[in-house]
């Protein structure tokens, strides 16, 4: 009798903590209170992982059913979240293939839920994502079975690179090829099939050791490809617009073919390939944008479909220097934001 009333208690104990963490999940992913939303919330799939926020365990759950897990790292207000979960989970391919081979686990960047990383460490939601770097979001972490990182996503992939992103690794091809060469091998848009000439583009050959005692400006390498309808959207419309123009006025800018043979010098000294550098840095997306500071470190990088404000916010955030008392991008954009719009400046996300 007495094991009895022990496992009763045991069975309400859980029971409630359930209840528990429905009331913090629900206050975390935009139910501020009864018949009341967070108006820039948007609503996730149904079919989102439920979680407790102990990856080892949901790993490991997900390998029994031969799945993946991916964690998915959101903002309210945030319209690139709104696209993915529009333009690309509304897409019913999309969806059946996702929810066929992986999990998804939705963490809000700024939460307040616990979450234990597979080392056991734990952390709130806000400094997971920070330690984890998130800069942008949406931001995916796609994981292996051993809570490895296969691929990792930051930003808005359109639906034809979000599916091959999703046949990247569910058929564990992170053990064979880079992304950004799996992508190229079926990327199936059609494009210029050109590289386009810019006045604000440094003439090669390229020394970037020069580069970095030319002046005292930053500097910008653009990573792109002759097939790149998004490279073509760049340079057509993004470096047209003459508060972008002013902007770049402030970087030495260079441009890479990351598929080609071309020589240059990189910040360390050594004679390279764009082709080489590129793998070096793990660029997988044309066009990236890696902004480097005057001395030629990494400071920030772009590698996932932008419109022109978050480009030029990011160019904003290096140029002046703001990273160096800002780490978090997030809000230091939204801070421009505010700012633009009470200098009488409409900030319009998406165009």
């Amino acid at each position: 009798m007495r094991h009895h009333t022990i496992i009763q208690q045991i069975s309400i104990s859980l029971l409630l903590l359930q209840v528990c963490q429905g009331v913090i999940a629900a206050s975390a992913e935009g139910q501020l209170g009864e018949g009341m939303v967070n108006p820039g919330y948007h609503e996730q799939p149904s079919w989102f992982k439920s979680s407790f926020m102990d990856f080892k365990d949901d790993i490991e759950e997900a390998a029994a059913k031969e799945k993946r897990l991916i964690l998915y790292f959101y903002q309210d207000g945030c319209p690139y979240c709104s696209k993915l979960l529009r333009d690309n989970f509304g897409q019913r391919r999309i969806a059946k293939k996702t929810r066929q081979h992986f999990d998804v686990i939705a963490i809000n960047m700024w939460g307040d839920r616990d979450i234990t990383w597979v080392d056991g460490t734990g952390a709130r939601e806000k400094l997971f994502a920070a330690r984890m770097k998130v800069m942008f979001t949406p931001t995916m972490l796609f994981l292996d079975e051993k809570g490895n990182i296969a691929l990792r996503v930051n930003g808005y992939y359109a639906p034809d690179k979000f599916d091959a992103a999703l046949d990247y690794v569910r058929l564990h091809q992170e053990k064979k090829i880079a992304f950004r060469e799996f992508y190229q091998q079926r990327n199936p848009i059609k494009a210029s099939g050109k590289l386009h000439s810019q006045p604000f583009l440094e003439k090669p050959p390229y020394n970037l050791v020069n580069l970095t005692d030319k002046n005292d400006k930053p500097i910008l390498v653009l990573f792109e490809q002759h097939q790149c309808k998004e490279c073509d959207e760049l340079h057509k419309d993004i470096f047209k617009r003459e508060d972008t123009l002013l902007q770049l006025d402030g970087f030495n800018v260079i441009r890479l073919d990351m598929w080609s043979d071309e020589k240059l010098v990189v910040f360390d000294g050594r004679r390279t390939t764009a082709r080489k550098w590129a793998k070096d840095l793990k660029v997988q997306y044309a066009p990236s944008m890696v902004f480097f500071d005057p001395r030629g470190k990494e400071v920030i990088r772009t590698e996932a479909y932008l419109k022109s404000f978050h480009l030029q916010s990011v160019m904003d955030y290096v140029a002046t220097g703001a990273y160096r008392g800002q780490p978090s991008f997030q809000r230091f954009i939204s801070d421009r934001a505010d700012r633009l719009e009470k200098q009488g400046v409409h900030v319009d996300l998406m165009k």
